[in-house]
């Protein structure tokens, strides 16, 4: 439809001409839209310049505008809002609390025994017996839609001032295929409370639980486990001691958890329903029809998730009455049967929603049925819709008004588990098989080449991607790669997996390739070990030996590195040796003898560790590979010096400093590898000079590297670079150095471990009583 005027124009006289072209009054369009004819009246005159994006949609349904027109009208709304929010910013914790819902209403009842529990956890000290107490926890169970994260949140929040250690929430994932296990929980919330990638790549599982019951005996803290599935997830994460608020929800009561005080949520009362309408569509509307309102709120089950989504329908609707609303609601009521919540049926409230959409906006929210993961940016949406960044945002603002979206962390969005079923059905319904599979494949392609474009940020050979004036994300620096590949985790990973059982053996390989790297950077993720499983699966699949082996190796790291499990990791060393020998591959035959001599290394086997390291060293030399050399350099330091061969220990440093030093290796060496080869081979050596009784030479070495490792956020090392520059400049005679060293130790807390901590208020208790360093085992 041409409508004679431009999409320029601003959007007080392009309404107005919309409106006259049709030939109504402001109040023909307010009967037809739902909207006052006072804010008609104001939007025209330009008193209302920022009109919402579910109010404009009214109005083009009103005016029966079609799609072309509607988007014109969109636009001009749009160019008088402030712009969008730029793309990629995110919260450094995974774990921040979403945003609560500012019109929450109800619920004393179930508040007032979680506010109780939040005061016993608070006063909780020892036993009269004088052992620690179990602070108290509780499961906040009901069906979906009760309203149990937004109570959960609530409480959350006005806990916020008495909590000094702050708030966190865990989706727990409980009804995904794959429900997030404790022991990804524990690495989560050990990153969230500051333990560093190194430190917790050297735990195992239970020493990874432990870690996390000792850090959370001494927080004064809330924390939420979301949406659990059962009682397996959540056992392992109840703390022992101390004053931690667990605060669970589940569908379920997890009548397994002993000793946990449940709050169960059905519907909300008539008076609490009936608040929670004048919250969102205003009190007067509800005063002035409460037999309308009973039935808006019955034919929702009283549900809040269906009260919300029906009110803030009618909330834009302001001309409408709630009569209108219920008969609506009514006729809707047999649309789809799909959904339900025990007896309760409230696919209503979503379909009579989901109707008054614009046909961009309803299609938006088909599609976000088929992101993978928990939450969501802007730019997933935009890349399975196919329209800019700021349509998208728009789109899905619009879906947010209408409350059949929710924010998470941030800018970032998630469906309620009902609402994703419910797009899941229409998408099935309207869009049919071949516009899903197109969509799916848009998006897997999508995250999986922006993966590689951040894993290579930390890649020798790649860096910083060409620009791409098209791109949907930041990706400029290596901090913004890593933000995306960690808050995209889980939906890149499910691309992955699509991707490796759709056959994409190619995809799969350059995808695991590219995260080498980053890996390293983010050991506690969990997830490593699959994606070398399935690149190694994939390179067999492509019958290519050498990338085979290549991916095996990798699968070795992944299995000592990041699941302790060493058998399996020797193993698949052993296997990338094979391979590589069969398939001619010098380097890879390098690499798999690195790791060898590394796994040896590891459990103290030092004569086989010290001749596989031997092994690859002529290997990385016939190869002509200086970063692979220098790598098993620094562990040739370790197996010399527990062999009591010091001296040419301290010669393989020099040799390492030699290559480093070489003009012929400067544009060889990437900066990234050069800064982490010399602090590795400076803090190995250190332990060397510190057996011989160097103390001048161990105190030059340590000094070189402290601060380094706490920058990494390698707080074991740091600690030990700390304690032991302690106990040098102790011998040395520095005393006030020396004690600066051990508070230092001190200061990082519970990130290092007991053991180190206990040896630095030992130095201090040395110094104090004018005895000598105390001298612990020094175990790298």
């Amino acid at each position: 439809m041409d409508t004679g005027v431009g999409i320029a124009a601003p959007f007080g006289r392009l309404l107005r001409a919309l409106r006259q072209s049709r030939r109504l009054t402001i109040e023909e369009l307010a009967e037809a839209s739902g909207v006052s004819g006072r804010a008609i009246g104001d939007m025209e005159r330009g008193k209302s310049r920022r009109p919402h994006r579910g109010t404009v949609t009214a109005l083009a349904q009103g005016l029966e505008l079609d799609e072309a027109a509607h988007a014109d009208l969109l636009a001009a709304a749009r160019a008088a809002r402030p712009g969008a929010r730029a793309a990629g910013s995110l919260k450094a914790s995974p774990h921040t609390l979403p945003r609560g819902v500012r019109d929450f209403v109800g619920r004393h009842e179930e508040l007032a025994v979680l506010r109780a529990l939040a005061q016993e956890a608070a006063d909780s000290g020892p036993t009269p017996a004088g052992g620690p107490r179990v602070p108290p926890a509780a499961v906040v169970c009901g069906p979906p839609g009760s309203g149990k994260t937004t109570l959960a949140v609530r409480l959350a929040e006005e806990l916020a001032s008495s909590c000094p250690d702050g708030a966190f929430l865990v989706d727990m994932r409980g009804l995904d295929e794959r429900p997030l296990t404790a022991e990804q929980a524990v690495s989560g919330l050990l990153g969230s409370w500051g333990v560093g990638d190194a430190e917790l790549a050297r735990l195992g599982t239970e020493e990874r639980l432990a870690r996390y019951q000792e850090i959370a005996a001494g927080l004064r803290a809330v924390l939420v486990l979301d949406n659990a599935g059962g009682e397996a997830q959540v056992r392992p994460l109840l703390p022992r001691e101390g004053r931690l608020l667990v605060v669970v929800t589940s569908r379920r009561a997890l009548a397994g958890l002993e000793g946990m005080r449940r709050v169960e949520l059905g519907g909300l009362s008539r008076q609490e329903s009936a608040a929670l309408l004048r919250a969102v569509v205003g009190g007067g509307r509800v005063d002035a029809e409460p037999s309308a309102a009973d039935v808006v709120t019955e034919l929702c089950g009283r549900l809040p998730l269906a009260l919300r989504v029906a009110a803030n329908w009618a909330a834009t609707r302001t001309n409408w009455s709630l009569r209108r609303l219920a008969d609506r609601l009514a006729d809707e009521d047999r649309r789809l049967d799909a959904l339900s919540a025990g007896d309760l049926r409230i696919n209503s409230a979503f379909a009579l929603s989901y109707s008054r959409l614009a046909p961009e906006a309803a299609r938006m929210f088909r599609l976000l049925s088929l992101v993978p993961g928990g939450d969501f940016s802007v730019a997933p949406a935009a890349v399975l819709a196919g329209v800019p960044l700021p349509d998208a945002e728009d789109l899905l603002e619009e879906l947010l008004e209408a409350g059949l979206l929710m924010t998470s962390r941030q800018d970032r969005y998630r469906l309620h588990d009902l609402l994703r079923l419910y797009a899941a059905s229409r998408h099935r319904t309207e869009d049919g098989e071949e516009r899903s599979l197109a969509a799916r494949s848009r998006l897997r392609h999508w995250l999986l080449e922006t993966a590689v474009l951040a894993g290579r940020w930390y890649e020798p050979d790649y860096g910083r991607p060409a620009p791409d004036p098209g791109r949907l994300v930041a990706l400029d620096d290596r901090e913004q790669a890593a933000r995306w590949i960690k808050a995209e985790g889980d939906a890149w990973l499910a691309a992955f997996r699509e991707a490796a059982a759709r056959g994409e053996h190619a995809r799969v390989v350059e995808v695991a390739e590219a995260m080498h790297w980053f890996s390293d950077h983010w050991v506690s993720w969990g997830h490593w070990t699959e994606v070398y499983e399935r690149a190694a699966t994939a390179g067999a699949a492509l019958d290519d030996a050498g990338l085979e082996a290549t991916h095996r190796n990798y699968l070795a790291w992944a299995y000592w590195a990041c699941a302790r499990r060493h058998d399996e990791a020797v193993e698949a060393a052993e296997d990338a040796l094979r391979l590589a020998g069969a398939a001619g591959n010098v380097l890879q035959q390098a690499w798999a003898h690195a790791y060898l001599g590394w796994l040896r290394d590891a459990v103290g086997d030092m004569p086989p560790a010290a001749d596989h390291y031997h092994r690859a060293l002529e290997l990385f030399t016939e190869a002509d590979d200086v970063t692979g050399y220098l790598q098993v350099s620094c562990g040739v330091i370790r197996v010399l010096r527990g062999a009591g061969r010091a001296r040419a220990a301290v010669e393989t440093y020099q040799g390492i400093l030699d290559a480093l030093a070489d003009p012929r290796h400067h544009d060889r060496i990437p900066p990234n590898v050069r800064d982490f080869t010399l602090l590795s081979a400076v803090y190995s050596v250190s332990f060397v000079h510190l057996g011989q009784g160097q103390w001048q030479e161990a105190a030059d070495a340590l000094r070189s590297v402290r601060g380094q490792f706490d920058a990494r956020g390698w707080y074991r090392q740091a600690g030990k670079v700390h304690l032991h520059l302690g106990q040098a400049l102790a011998h040395l005679g520095e005393r006030a150095g020396a004690a600066a060293e051990y508070r230092a130790v001190l200061a990082l807390g519970d990130r290092v471990p007991a053991d180190v901590r206990d040896e630095a208020h030992a130095g201090l208790a040395a110094l104090a009583a004018g005895r000598p360093a105390p001298a612990g085992p020094l175990v790298q």
